[in-house]
């Protein structure tokens, strides 16, 4: 018999899951869409019962495209957003608000003071990370100061606190685990990456409870089960990874196993979404899909430039309150030079950051590997390798 394992990719602007076959190839795939939340310019926040509801339907959906049931799959496995926060009560699994996405800039004052108090020195050499508000622990502070009676109840012991990973496996489990692996836990700001830890100092000036915290795992490991009750029977919960640790260990040709492995990373805040916000902000294209198709009808951007920095600039240049640009436009300007000029953003963005991770690497980049929505696009693809000199290749399953 076929033995199945179901991949759970729970991502900022649609669940996914797709289900592998034994021989490593996928045999279904279902995917949803769910809204994005913009209370405030800057500010973007989700509702943890669409993140659940919609990867458990896709789930769901994937099993059934392929016949499958629960006792044909060996091992469910979660990838996800990563810096996105969730705080829930652990009798009712409730949350207490909407999470707050890594996109959301609402705590960059906060990482002001941080700063100012010079205590963003204790951070980089602890975490591995610059304090910016991309990450989880300003935001858990935010919500502890902001949201009514939450610092009482997680001082009691009551509240818990997860990543969208840590959120999917609590609920997944019937609320029997409360794990996080460690390359979610490295995003959080407050998870010690030389003591492989949560750390204390940190913990005590944010002030945050670590009772709050979840238990942590490797990346691969079984956890636990899902309820029976969610799929027909239990299911192993056997794996857990941050969507772009996911992504770069499975482009890799060889495995070294290792108890703990330390890349270099650089994110950038918004690539497909300014896709996406041409679909649906300005309603250009009808789907992503056809961005590249009105973008190719031009011969070059026209001299338009577009800058996506709807919720700041991430690496290398760190500013949270850099705003979207589009500069160039003249009269013969068309939403073909917007949409090539977006695509073109993707690529610019992405060399940026590789050109920051060269100089501290001390290495030469000889080839760019990709995966993901964008990586179809081959008008992009073409000009990302251009632009940097290398081959560009792709995987055979994008996703």
């Amino acid at each position: 018999m076929t033995r199945y394992v179901l991949s759970l990719d729970q991502g900022t602007t649609s669940s996914r899951a797709i289900l592998f076959a034994d021989d490593g190839g996928p045999v279904a795939v279902a995917q949803q869409e769910f809204p994005q939340i913009y209370p405030k310019p800057g500010w973007v926040e989700h509702n943890p019962e669409d993140i659940w509801s919609t990867q458990l339907a896709v789930a769901r959906e994937a099993l059934t495209k392929a016949g499958a049931v629960a006792r044909d799959v060996a091992a469910i496995g979660v990838t996800n957003q990563r810096e996105t926060t969730i705080i829930w009560d652990r009798k009712t699994g409730e949350p207490v608000c909407n999470a707050i996405v890594w996109q959301c800039r609402r705590t960059a004052p906060m990482c002001d003071a941080l700063k100012a108090g010079g205590f963003d020195q204790v951070l980089r050499e602890k975490t591995g990370l610059v304090t910016d508000a991309y990450f989880s622990g300003t935001k858990v502070a935010w919500i502890l100061e902001n949201v009514p009676s939450a610092r009482e109840r997680a001082e009691r012991g009551e509240l818990a606190f997860g990543t969208v990973d840590t959120f999917l496996l609590w609920r997944l489990s019937g609320g029997r685990l409360h794990v996080t692996d460690v390359s979610n836990a490295s995003r959080t700001l407050l998870f010690n990456i030389r003591l492989l830890d949560w750390d204390d100092e940190i913990l005590a000036h944010l002030k945050i409870p670590r009772s709050l915290l979840p238990e942590l795992r490797a990346s691969s490991a079984v956890y636990g089960e899902s309820d029976p009750a969610i799929f027909g029977a239990a299911i192993p919960l056997a794996g857990d990874a941050g969507d772009q640790q996911a992504a770069t260990a499975s482009s890799r040709d060889t495995r070294h196993p290792s108890p703990v492995t330390y890349c270099l990373e650089g994110s950038v805040f918004v690539a497909g979404a300014a896709v996406q916000w041409l679909r649906d902000g300005l309603g250009i294209i009808p789907s992503s899909a056809g961005v590249e198709a009105l973008a190719r009808s031009v011969a070059d951007n026209g001299g338009v430039y577009f800058v996506p920095a709807f919720v700041g600039l991430g690496a290398p240049y760190w500013d949270s309150y850099a705003r979207g640009t589009i500069v160039g436009l003249t009269r013969g300007a068309t939403a073909a030079h917007i949409a090539r000029a977006a695509l073109e953003s993707i690529a610019f963005q992405t060399r940026d950051v590789l050109e920051a991770m060269e100089r501290d690497a001390g290495l030469k980049l000889q080839t760019l590997r990709v995966d993901g929505g964008a990586a179809v696009n081959d008008l992009l693809m073409q000009f990302q390798a251009d632009l940097l000199g290398v081959p560009v290749q792709r995987p055979k399953v994008s996703e």
